[in-house]
């Protein structure tokens, strides 16, 4: 290589940085999403939902994994498990008999039910999901209470009352709307009626002026008439004189 010419080989630092961009580069971690807090009833059933978010496809080796934690309790135990397309109820503890697998995989979905509730059930319910490569990342957490009757929360309380005060807003403002439009057709309906009579108005004076015209064409007639008659005895043509035309006023009537 000539003295002063560029080097053609690739910087080490450049080569480092490609290799940890293409081979070190940590897959994106998973998200687990659940309920904050779910009630039930003594004897109902309840649904725990339980999806996530992930970077890849699903995967063929996806898993769900459901924890339960009592109340006042320390440790956790596994109550239920998903893995190569089957559902797994573990045979210890209470919820044995007691869950059913609701969920869809491909719709990202790991719910569970759990029937028949009782007191005891209270405690937390941890939902992990596994979706190979990308198995990196947290589980969510969803508090059971169960009580003799679900308690109405305040947020139903407080969308009811907000509903109901919408409800009687549209209202009024619908009746308002109505009677608005029922009076504008009024007021044009007596527009109309009004626009009408003036126009009978002005119609009459033509009427009375074109039956004065005819009196005094036939006036003229008759005295154009009288005259030529006139004339006609003047010069001997007639014996007796001609019938003098009425008034020229013409009757109103």
């Amino acid at each position: 290589m000539a003295p002063g010419a560029p080097s053609s080989s690739p910087s080490p630092i450049l080569a480092a940085l490609l290799f940890s961009s293409l081979v070190l580069s940590p897959a994106q971690a998973i998200v687990v999403y659940t309920d904050k807090e779910v009630y039930g009833a003594v004897g109902s059933r309840v649904t725990l939902h339980c999806s996530f978010w992930s970077s890849e496809w699903v995967s063929d080796d996806i898993s769900f994994t459901w924890r339960y934690q009592p109340e006042g309790g320390r440790d956790a135990i596994s109550i239920f498990h998903y893995a190569k397309g089957q559902p797994y109820i573990d045979e210890v503890g209470t919820f044995k008999e007691r869950i059913q697998w609701v969920g869809d995989p491909q719709w990202k979905d790991g719910s569970i039910v759990i029937h028949n509730l009782d007191y005891s059930d209270n405690g937390t319910f941890t939902c992990d999901v596994k979706n190979p490569p990308d198995i990196v990342g947290k589980t969510s957490q969803v508090t059971l209470y169960v009580f003799e009757k679900v308690p109405t929360r305040y947020g139903v309380v407080l969308g009811a009352v907000i509903g109901g005060v919408l409800g009687v807003v549209l209202l009024v403002l619908l009746l308002f709307y109505v009677v608005r439009y029922c009076w504008l057709r009024r007021q044009a309906a007596l527009q109309r009626r009004l626009s009408a009579m003036e126009k009978g108005k002005l119609h009459k004076p033509g009427k009375d002026t074109s039956k004065r015209g005819r009196q005094a064409l036939r006036w003229w007639s008759s005295r154009w008439s009288y005259e030529r008659m006139s004339r006609a005895r003047s010069f001997g043509l007639l014996s007796s004189p001609p019938a003098e035309p009425a008034s020229r006023t013409p009757s109103r009537t």
